[in-house]
């Protein structure tokens, strides 16, 4: 009877059972390496299998690739060209199709799940579904309630009992949050009808439910300057807030008060990412295209001109050329897009060398980061006059003005500006996992889940009272307090 439930190793189950446990999705390309390089059962030919594929492990991140939502969209032109970039090793091309995935959204580190993201002048940290911030606290931002004016630690932001956050967005004055459930809850200066709440007389201190997109589940949030961007399980995007340069998709310059479907996204091709500038917005559709619209300003929209653009339009570089975007960021000024094989384009104002190109050239169309075309890209990350691009194998590059030190270049000045991309020595003893920069600090998350900023800290936003700011990666630590231990989400965690 007892051996009925005796302890046994995966090594004998049978190949195929192993090869169906590994082709499960619920591992990384990482967890795959780790167990061809411990055992001959992953790593060895067991016949099932063509010959072309070196090992059992390697068969297993083949078939993960080719079930992949992203791998899956791509042309076979396109998946051939990502293949031979990774040297025909399916196990990078899954490490890169997991990565990009993992870009605007959670990160999986060996401490659990994390996502980091700045706004202006603070940081938010998403960690095993709590969801803590520093920096400043004017008009609420913070969600800490009305007399946090300033947070000089990574503190925990109560939520109801069971909530589970999976994303965060922030700008200058508001913040939102997704939870598991699909609800968003916002907080800060609703002034604008940015928060999705009717009551614009005081502003939001603790987040709060928006009550518009109930029984309508998201999946992502955008905060722009004075609007948000709402992002639905279904792919379909709603807005509210301001909408002065048409930065709502709607058509008009009418505001919102509370969130409202942009209806020409309302087709059959979905939305998967969204990204908000201070006054406009790039969506990425799932076959690949780029739709921008709001302000013209700086050339940001990709379009060639300056003009507002009231409802969304299609970039043509990328439609002309074929290229299937995957992700993109929105700075102030200028504008960054990854494809699916890994190579980055820019385009917008070219002030302090932001788009890379080695001059300050503005581009008013799309063009490829041809310096950056050996590493594979996985993240894009742009904000005020810098950019940062993270690739697969856990470095990162940053180019443009140093913004009191927050490129990260120990060699350079507060206010230099480096025209072309370079690697930041300064965290090269890391494997940074994903990036985030606010205007003039940044900070990344490591696969060890440890969280290291540098810039400015002038209103603690790196999470230090001591701190005026630091060119050299600084950890931060999240603030251990007593509401942690009696908080009913960690007691059924």
């Amino acid at each position: 009877m007892g051996d009925r439930f005796r302890p046994f190793s995966i090594e004998e189950l049978p190949s195929h059972l192993i090869l169906e446990i590994l082709s499960s999705g619920r591992l990384s390309a990482v967890d795959l390496v780790c167990l061809e390089l411990t055992s001959k059962t992953f790593g060895g030919n067991h016949g099932l299998y063509p010959y072309k594929f070196r090992s059992l492990v390697d068969f297993a991140a083949f078939q993960l690739c080719i079930s992949h939502l992203i791998y899956s969209r791509m042309s076979l032109d396109a998946q051939r060209e990502l293949n031979d970039r990774c040297g025909g090793n399916w196990k990078r091309v899954l490490r890169f199709l997991q990565s990009v995935e993992q870009s605007s959204e959670m990160v999986e580190t060996s401490a659990g799940n994390m996502q980091i993201t700045t706004g202006k002048y603070h940081t938010f940290l998403i960690s095993n579904s709590s969801v803590y911030s520093c920096g400043s606290g004017l008009c609420g931002v913070l969600g800490h309630g009305p007399d946090t004016t300033q947070c000089v630690a990574l503190t925990r932001i109560m939520l109801p009992p069971l909530a589970r956050v999976i994303h965060v967005s922030a700008s200058h004055n508001h913040a939102a949050f997704v939870m598991q459930s699909g609800e968003v809850f916002t907080c800060g200066d609703n002034s604008s009808s940015c928060c999705g709440h009717k009551d614009t007389n005081r502003p939001i201190s603790r987040p709060r439910l928006v009550e518009a997109l109930k029984g309508v589940p998201c999946k992502q949030v955008a905060a722009g300057l004075n609007y948000t961007i709402f992002l639905t399980r279904q792919g379909r995007v709603y807005t509210c807030g301001s909408n002065t340069y048409g930065q709502l998709g709607h058509g008009d310059s009418q505001d919102r008060p509370t969130p409202k479907i942009i209806e020409m996204l309302d087709g059959v091709v979905s939305v998967v990412q969204i990204a908000a500038g201070p006054s406009y917005v790039l969506a990425v559709m799932e076959n690949g295209l780029v739709y921008s619209f709001g302000s013209g300003a700086n050339f940001c929209l990709g379009h060639g001109e300056q003009h507002n653009e009231f409802q969304p339009r299609a970039i043509q570089t990328f439609r002309r050329k074929g290229i299937h975007v995957v992700r993109v960021s929105a700075g102030d000024e200028h504008a960054v897009a990854l494809d699916s094989k890994g190579f980055v384009y820019t385009w917008g104002k070219g002030y302090c060398g932001a788009l890379g190109h080695g001059d300050e050239i503005d581009k008013t169309t799309p063009e490829i980061l041809s310096c950056l075309k050996r590493p594979l890209a996985v993240q894009v990350c742009a904000r005020k006059r810098k950019t940062f691009v993270l690739v697969d194998s856990g470095s990162v590059y940053g180019f443009g003005w140093m913004g009191f030190g927050s490129l990260g270049f120990l060699d350079r000045g507060v206010s230099d500006k480096v025209m072309k991309p370079r690697v930041l020595d300064s965290l090269r003893a890391h494997h940074v996992s994903q990036i985030s920069t606010g205007l003039y600090h940044t900070v990344v998350v490591t696969n060890r889940g440890h969280v290291l900023g540098f810039g400015d800290n002038e209103r603690a936003q790196l999470g230090h009272d001591t701190l005026r700011g630091c060119l050299m990666p600084t950890e931060i630590f999240v603030k251990d307090t007593a509401d942690d231990v009696t908080d009913p989400i960690l007691q059924t965690s």
